[in-house]
């Protein structure tokens, strides 16, 4: 059974065992969040959102519509994402370009994810980073825009569920 703070408001039952959900969290009711996922205080999910298993996501984050995370993904405070190539006031794309995380990904405390970008298995994403294109597996990439720096190797810790 899933953890919900008293002061959070959380409209989705598809939550799974174990999470925990803290105060000030708004959770709209079409979510889908996995097991043993930790959500922190002061962040949003909207409807067309999906978490996996084992994801934290640090107070200050938005996930808008479209957004994709699978599991044992790490969000750092503040992270922004954006899921709008062209926004406008009260003009709405008849789809949302979400920001897909796969397995293992780490994003750090204020980076920022433009609409449509990948991030790949196991790959990092540093402090700040302004993210515009896709992010090949196991890559360590920072800066504006984010550039390579290196690729995790057998020697680097990839935590195991």
């Amino acid at each position: 059974m899933p953890q919900i703070h008293d002061l959070s408001d959380v409209q989705s039952t598809a939550i799974g065992r174990g999470t925990r959900i803290w105060q000030y969290a708004v959770v709209l009711p079409g979510a889908r969040i996995g097991e043993d996922c930790n959500i922190c205080a002061h962040t949003l999910i909207e409807n067309d959102v999906e978490l996996g298993d084992r994801v934290t996501v640090k107070s200050g984050v938005y996930l808008w519509d479209g957004i994709r995370i699978a599991d044992d993904v790490f969000i750092g405070p503040n992270a922004t994402f954006a899921n709008d190539p062209m926004p406008r006031s009260k003009v709405y794309p008849e789809r949302f370009l979400g920001v897909h995380l796969q397995r293992g990904a780490s994003i750090g405390a204020n980076a920022t994810l433009l609409p449509g970008v990948t991030v790949g298995e196991y790959a990092m994403v540093g402090a700040g980073a302004v993210v515009t294109k896709d992010v090949p597996p196991r890559a360590v990439v920072a800066g504006n825009p984010a550039r390579i720096l290196r690729f995790l190797d057998d020697n680097d810790p990839i935590p195991q569920p």
